[in-house]
């Protein structure tokens, strides 16, 4: 069983900054963040492949988000730049139910089998 924590989020003005961490427990899955706020279903935001030289974005979040990862230290970070306010959420680190190819990425939630435990990020107008 993987284990992810995450790390880094916190309360940031509209067109700020943060950079959040997912420490995993094992390496190489490819790996995403996901985001939720009540009443909603989880969203994608972005996702990084077991090499790392495959990332994916949504949509609402492309040109503002950069995800990349540390193999060696089995980490991946998603620094958020340009923060909306709309992106207020809490996020959330997840490693792939499958090995896959290693350029592969996913993107839905049911193409992960384990996740952390959340962290919020809440930005102010």
């Amino acid at each position: 069983q993987v284990q992810l924590v995450e790390s880094g989020g916190g309360l940031v003005q509209a067109g700020g900054s943060l950079r959040l961490s997912c420490a995993a427990s094992e390496r190489d899955w490819a790996m995403g963040w996901f985001r939720q706020t009540p009443g909603k279903e989880r969203e994608f935001v972005a996702a990084i492949s077991r090499s790392g030289g495959s990332t994916f974005y949504a949509d609402s979040v492309k040109g503002r988000f950069t995800l990349s990862r540390d193999n060696a230290k089995n980490t991946v970070n998603l620094q958020m730049n340009s923060l909306k306010p709309e992106d207020t959420a809490v996020y959330y680190c997840a490693s792939a139910r499958f090995m896959g190819y290693s350029s592969t990425v996913y993107t839905t939630p049911a193409d992960y089998a384990y996740w952390g435990q959340g962290t919020q990020v809440t930005v102010s107008s």
